[in-house]
Formats: C-alpha cells, sequence, structure tokens
C-alpha cells in the first residue's frame, strides 16, 4: 500500500452519511484487503441510512455499505488461498460454524454471525472468519460488477431451496422491488411459472423482463383472487413469496397459495408489526408457513456458480452508476422512489 488514508462513507445516524478521509484498515491474522471496484447499492442500506443504525449488522458511527466485488491488494499473515492481484467477491457475514444453529445446518441463524461492512469506500478489509468462509475468487469471464450481486442473490436462493419449489411450480412472487424481481429470475431459472403481484402499471414490463409469465397489477386486497384465476381450477399458487415487508402482504399472501402450498415470509416488516391471519384457513388447507433470513455459505457459492454459468444475468439489476461523492444524493433519491433498481458505487471514479 502507497497510501495511509482512504475515502469512505460513514454513517453517524439518521440519513446522516458523511463522505470522509478515513485510515486504511490493518490488517491482522488471516485478514485480506481489498480494493473495491464497484459497490452496489440495497435496500437493506436504504433501511439503515433512514433508520440509522441495523441492530444486528452496524451500529454508528462506522464505515457503512456490504455489496461489492474488488482485487486483492494485501494479504494478512496466515493468508494461503488469496494473493495480490485476485479478483474476488467477499459476502457480508459468515458463520461460527460450532453454536447449536450451526451444528444444525441453520448457518444463517448463527448465534454468533460476524458481519462485515464498509463497502461504500476505496478499500475494505474482509475479516479472517469470512476471508476462510466467504471470500470468494471471481471468475476470469465474471465481471466485478456482476459478481457483486452475489450477496443479495445468496439470500434469494436460500428463500427459494428452502420452500422447494419444483419445475412446474406455480409460484407467485409479490414485489417487483430488487428482491423481488430476483425471486421472478431465480424461480424462472429453476424451470418454475412465475406470476408476479406489483404495485403500479409501468412494474408490469420490468416483471416480464425478469421472468414473470403472468403479471397481476392491483391493489393487495384485488390481488389474491386475480394470482388464483391464474392457476389450474383457480385453487392457487403452489408457492407465494412475500418480498415487500408489508402486514397486508403477508395477509394476502395466505390468500393466495392452494391448499398444502407454501409460503416464505421473505419481505421482513418494522420492528414490533403483528399481523392477523386466517387460522382457520392456515389449519384446514394445510399450509405451510416460512420465514428466511440471511444466506448461508452454500448459498454463496451457489450464486457465483449461477452468475458464472449466466443462468441469472445480474448486470440487468445495475441500471444506475455513480461515484462514491454521490452516494448520499443517490440514497436521497431511493428514498423517493427513483428508477434505477441497483445503483453502482464507483469508489475510484
Amino acid at each position: 500500500m502507497t497510501t495511509d488514508t482512504m475515502t469512505a462513507a460513514v454513517l453517524y445516524g439518521r440519513e446522516d452519511v458523511k463522505i470522509e478521509r478515513v485510515p486504511v484498515p490493518k490488517l491482522g491474522e488471516g485478514e485480506v484487503l481489498v480494493k473495491v471496484e464497484v459497490a452496489l447499492t440495497c435496500g437493506t442500506d436504504l433501511k439503515v441510512f433512514r433508520r440509522g443504525y441495523h441492530a444486528r449488522m452496524i451500529v454508528p458511527p462506522a464505515l457503512f455499505g456490504h455489496e461489492l466485488a474488488g482485487e486483492v491488494v494485501e494479504i494478512g499473515p496466515g493468508v494461503q488461498r488469496f494473493r495480490p492481484g485476485m479478483r474476488v467477491v467477499a459476502a457480508n457475514s459468515a458463520p461460527c460454524g460450532v453454536c447449536f444453529y450451526c451444528r444444525h445446518e441453520q448457518e444463517n441463524l448463527c448465534d454468533d454471525l460476524l458481519f462485515n461492512n464498509g463497502a461504500y469506500a476505496e478499500y475494505i478489509r474482509i475479516p479472517r472468519r469470512i476471508v476462510e468462509k466467504n471470500l470468494l475468487p471471481v471468475p476470469p469471464d465474471v465481471g466485478l460488477a456482476a459478481a457483486a450481486m452475489v450477496e443479495p442473490l445468496a439470500c434469494v436462493l436460500l428463500g427459494l431451496n428452502e420452500t422447494h419449489a419444483r419445475p412446474g411450480d406455480n409460484v407467485a412472487v409479490i414485489g417487483a422491488g430488487p428482491i423481488g424481481l430476483m425471486f421472478m429470475q431465480v424461480a424462472k431459472a429453476k424451470g418454475c411459472r412465475v406470476i408476479a403481484v406489483v404495485k403500479r402499471e409501468e412494474q408490469i414490463e420490468t416483471a416480464r423482463q425478469f421472468g414473470a409469465e403472468e403479471v397481476v397489477a392491483t391493489s393487495l386486497w384485488d390481488a389474491a383472487g386475480a394470482v388464483r384465476g391464474l392457476t389450474e381450477a383457480k385453487r392457487g399458487a403452489d408457492v407465494v413469496v412475500e418480498a415487500v415487508g408489508r402486514p397486508e402482504a403477508w395477509q394476502q399472501a395466505i390468500e393466495m397459495v392452494r391448499k398444502g402450498g407454501t409460503v416464505n415470509f421473505f419481505g421482513g416488516c418494522a420492528h414490533g408489526t403483528k399481523v392477523e391471519l386466517d387460522t382457520n384457513r392456515i389449519h384446514y388447507s394445510g399450509l405451510r408457513m416460512l420465514a428466511t433470513f440471511h444466506h448461508t455459505p452454500a448459498a454463496v457459492r451457489e450464486a457465483l456458480a449461477l452468475i458464472s454459468e449466466n443462468r441469472v444475468c445480474t448486470l440487468d439489476y445495475i441500471t444506475g452508476q455513480a461515484p462514491l461523492s454521490n452516494l448520499v444524493s443517490v440514497l436521497q433519491q431511493m428514498m423517493h422512489g427513483g428508477n434505477d433498481i441497483k445503483t453502482a458505487i464507483i469508489p475510484g471514479a
């Protein structure tokens, strides 16, 4: 390294992010320093920006951002698998591997899940545990912007895999934000028939581009009947994914699914939210309900494989680009419903 400081985004509180010069992180045993070539905006970062913190992921003041890809520039003592010059993608966390949940193959629920932030910066330090479990080389034919999509894609893959959706199943996805669109594309790639439920008319064509065979553009209170009407004998979807995090969407998901079907409440509602559900329908229709949080090392690897095989076109989600100096204005535009799905933040621009 030829410099001791770098430009980075620092979160101080609610809607308070500053672009500053800060020290380049120092490396410890087993750690890696990555030059960030591209960092991506996401809904989680927007929530953190709005609220000023994330109880599990980040407490201010702290370096900000978590979706990235770049190049290794320095390795700490004991690092064997990586060397300077390698193109890599890092997930934003890694499980401990020894707690109750890790032993029960639920690594996404790890009691000691280690998070890492600081993607909106010229350089980022990758902690030893993430280096060992969730830092992956990027194949030569995969661009770094495409590779930076690994983390959100891994979350979606885990969510869809946990529903046990099969080829030919009707999968209804509520929501056409980045995560909803990703669910559509992944379900399509796995051979499912996708029904999208979107809020606005202008989202119809986007949903079709990302794999939806049928699109319902209507208020949530009318959506259940519309979705059922698009399935055989109007019995409902085999799988419903709620990807907006609204109580009324959780309720409608229960009405859209067929008897014996599965609902994944993937969209997290605000803390303290209560939802009334039709217990009669849940019980006598034999519904399976689950909620998926985060990702696992296996899902991270599956995500990179899908990107490498071009089965998921991750560049389709990156519809904007901006230098790091413009990050705050990009987040403000996202708050007011900007048109971009995801924006690539380029620290070196």
